[in-house]
This record gives structure tokens, sequence and C-alpha cells, in this order.
């Protein structure tokens, strides 16, 4: 599975600790920033720590430390056996199938895993994050696979073994042992301590840290689709009348003020709309209802955001431990289960899938004769070129598979560990679904916009507005118009680099930054 390689660049070291840490860190972490640990939190994990291995001294039963995990919580363990016990619990957890993740998703869920125990409530040492740290500065990525989590313990398990030597592990492009990838980047390999591998395994890392690049490129893509359907609007000599600000305070869904104000700016002083206002008294619903279905994904989008940013920024452990009148009080519970973010991240694919589908529309439409009032297929000469034909196939392809990624995951949850976990969170797929559908959205939009930038064409010298007048000329700066036809996947694919590498969307806000 490819996924867009862009990264954010607001930031190039990222400081983890107690205080709150926000999706754009996350997502610039998996993108190759550095990672600091605040050294007030470091204090914090070795206080909660030496409490913790004094409550071992003293003979505490605590679940996955001096007990087995899972079924096996009632298995005592002597306390020789604890430190193999966790290195066990690794390899026998480690059982992923599949090809393997690629390289973000892997640093994003490294990045979730360091800043849940950073909180001070897992026992663990700060050796075991310093550790963890290094390997995101020195470019080591846990090999994992894709397949075999209901919500938690494989990735996880898979990044926990390369912390002990064992694993494997990509370094600078090869995959190595994770004992030798770790020498090569000069990283000490440490023992597991107590707690140290079911710490890393027993939380919510995985659902969070795919979910966070799902939602973070979904979020710039909806941007993207109101510059798309905008551009489209203006090729298909529509009227904006239906983003006035007038009409949208009789229904106030805050997505959808939003958008049509975010409409109303990018085609300011647009001289094709300005021509043909009187054209059409009424446009189809992919033109006129972008506010409503674009504002109901960002609405989502919102949902979305708050759940991720509490995932993020909570400890999902499990027990957890706080220190009362100075003694270790362990704290058994649920809260590795991954529903609430399981289903937001549903909600997440099924907003893409209305986005998805009202692009894959105004393509077909910019493409139909019939309707567009348009040359068809965008070719003036037709007959001996198909011109545009083919691309909006390929966007109903896509946009039919995004459907099928909308199909929630989170009611797939099924009984596990002898009937000990028999609920799960499918939390994970859902995170996966959305990323994909997410990667997918970017083509389906690349498609609308290098149909839209043709469609522009056919009203020069008319120039569009102040933001679709700004994504046509970067779109025009690597794709020329068609007057015949040459292979088109090339260009296909310049557009869908100005969309991962952020070109469109800075062209778009320098225009509408203008004081006009």
């Amino acid at each position: 599975m490819e996924h867009s390689n862009q990264s954010p660049q607001a930031f190039t070291t990222v400081t983890l600790g107690t205080a709150p840490t926000k999706i754009e860190e996350i997502a610039a972490i998996a993108g190759g920033a550095k990672v600091a640990l605040c050294p007030d939190a470091i204090e914090g994990m070795s206080r909660v720590q030496q409490h913790l291995l004094k409550a071992i001294k003293d003979n505490v039963p605590i679940y996955g430390l001096t007990t087995g995990v899972g079924d096996l919580y009632t298995v005592k363990l002597k306390p020789e056996d604890m430190s193999q016990m966790q290195l066990n619990t690794l390899l026998s957890h480690a059982s992923g199938m599949g090809t393997p993740l690629d390289p973000p998703p892997v640093r994003a869920i490294m990045a979730t895993m360091i800043k849940a125990l950073l909180q001070g409530c897992s026992g663990v040492s700060a050796g075991l994050v310093q550790t963890m740290s290094e390997m995101l500065n020195r470019g080591v990525i846990p090999w994992s696979p894709t397949k075999g989590s209901v919500g938690y313990l494989i990735a996880t398990s898979h990044i926990g073994l390369v912390i002990f030597g064992e694993g494997r592990a990509w370094y600078k492009g090869e995959l190595l042992s994770g004992r030798e990838a770790m020498t090569r980047a000069g990283i000490a390999i440490k023992a597991p301590g107590p707690r140290e591998g079911h710490a890393l395994i027993s939380g919510t890392y995985e659902i969070t840290g795919i979910g966070a690049l799902a939602f973070h490129q979904a979020e710039q893509l909806v941007a993207i689709a109101d510059v798309a359907g905008a551009m489209s609007l203006e090729a298909l000599k529509g009227n904006s009348r239906g983003y006035d600000e007038r009409l949208q305070r009789m229904r106030p869904h805050p997505g959808q003020a939003e958008t049509a104000s975010r409409l109303r700016s990018l085609l300011s002083d647009s001289e094709v709309l300005a021509k043909h206002r009187d054209h059409r008294l009424q446009d189809a619903l992919s033109l006129r209802c972008i506010p409503q279905v674009h504002g109901g994904a960002r609405d989502a989008l919102a949902y979305c955001r708050d759940v991720l940013t509490i995932e993020i920024n909570s400890v999902t452990d499990n027990p957890v431990f706080v220190i009362e009148d100075e003694e270790l009080v362990p704290l058994p519970g649920g809260n590795g289960h991954g529903a609430p973010t399981a289903l937001a991240l549903d909600v997440l694919a099924i907003a893409i899938a209305h986005v998805s589908t009202m692009s894959q529309a105004r393509s077909d439409r910019l493409t139909n004769g019939h309707i567009s009032e348009l040359p068809p297929f965008l070719m003036g000469a037709s007959g001996a070129n198909s011109g545009f034909m083919i691309p909006p196939y390929a966007a109903a392809a896509i946009a039919g598979d995004n459907r099928s990624l909308a199909a929630p995951a989170s009611v797939h949850t099924v009984s596990t560990c002898a009937s000990q976990e028999d609920h799960v969170s499918m939390g994970v797929s859902a995170a996966m679904q959305a990323r994909t559908a997410a990667d997918n959205l970017a083509d389906i939009l690349t498609i609308e916009l290098i149909c839209a930038a043709q469609g522009l064409e056919y009203h020069r010298p008319l120039r569009p507005g102040r933001g679709t007048g700004a994504a046509y000329d970067a779109i025009r700066q690597c794709v020329p118009p068609r007057d015949s036809d040459r292979a088109m996947y090339p260009e296909l694919q310049a557009v869908r680099d100005l969309i991962d590498n952020g070109t469109i969307a800075r062209a778009v806000d320098r225009a509408l930054a203008v004081n006009v």
C-alpha cells in the first residue's frame, strides 16, 4: 500500500513530555522531525519507577509484572522470571502478517508510545523512552507487518523487539536484524526492565498513530476539495448564489458556514463567474451543495480531531500507577480499549467517502459534453483524440473503493484471548481504512483538478477567481493545456505531487492573504 510522502514542515523538532501534544506534531515526527524529551517528564518517570521497584520487592501483586498477561493473569511469576517474561511477551505477541508498514505510521506509533510513557504512569524506566527517541532521531525504523491487530499488540510488539535487540528494522534503506540496525546507528541495546515489554503493547498506540496520519491528510485534502469544486463551478458556468452568507445563516452548521465562506474567497474577483452569473438558475447538487457536503466532512473532522487529541495526550496502558501518601497504587482498567478512537476513525472514513463521491461526480460532469457546455471530454478536436475521457473512470473506481472503506470496522468486534478480551475495538482496521481512503481522495481530487484546469481553458481570456486562479497557475507550471492526446499518467502524477508537497495549498493561501 503506497501513501503520500508529504511531511509537515512546521516542526523540525518536537518536544514530548507532559504538556499537550498536537496531531500535527505526531504527523511531523512521522515525517522525519526529531524528538526531544522534557526533563521534568523524565524525572516523573524515575520517581514512579522507584516506587514500582519497591512494590516488587514487597511482593505486591501487579498484573503483567508479577503475573502473566491476558487469561494468564492468575499465574504468579518468580522475581527471576520477570525480565524474561517481558521479552517473551514481545516475542510471542509479535505475530503480525502481511506486507510491512511504511515508515511514517511506524514513527507515528512510536511517538504516541513515547508520549504516553512520559506521563509517568506506566512504571517503566526513563531509559526506555530515551532509547526510542534515539531510534527516531537516528533513523532506525522497526519492521512491522500491517495485518493482525484487533486494536493493539501487533505493531507495538514488533517495535518493542527492536528496542531490545530482537526483530528486524530498516536503517539507511537496508532491512537488518534489530541488533544490527541498533548497532550501526550507535544506539545501546538495553535489557527489558520491569513492565518494559508489557507497557509497550497494552495501549492504543497503533490506532492513534495511524489515525493521526489519516486525519492530518484528510484535513488538508478537504481544503483542496474546496479549490477543486470551485474551479469546476467556474468551468461549468455555475453560479455562487448557493454560497451566499445569508443562506448559510439559516442553517448554521459550523462546517457549512466555513466552507461557504472559503468558497466565496476562492471565487472572489472571478471574471468567469461574473460573465455567466445569470447563465443558469440553479446548479447540480455536486456544485450547489459543496458547503453542505464539505461542511459536513469538516464537522466530522472536528469531532475526530477532538478524539485523537485526547487520545494522544492520554495514558492507555494497563495497569497504570499513581502515588498516594508515598505508596504506589496500581490501577488495572480498560483504557487500552480503542472504542472511542475507532468510532471516530470510522466516521472519518465515511466523511472522506462523501467528499470523494462528490468530486468524482464533478469530474464526470466536466467531461460530459451533453451537459457541460464544454467540448466532449474537454478536447476541441475530438474523434481522433479521447482527451479526458478516462480519468473520470479512474475517479469512479477509486471513489468506489472509498465507499467500501467507509463500511465501519469497529462493529466487527470478536471474542479473543480465551474470552478474557471478549470485546475488541478493531480500531487499527478503522485507522488503516481511513488512511487508505485519505490517500485515495488525493487521487480523486487530482483528477478533478486536472479536468477543471482544462475546462477553464475554454473561458480564456477571462480569469478565474483569486484562489482558483492561483491553483490554475500552479497546475499550469507543470502541466500544459491539451489540444491532442499525450501520455496522461505522468501529468496526473505531477498534479498529485502538487497536492502532496503543498504547492497548491500554499499558492492558494498566498493569493487569499493578499489585501484587496
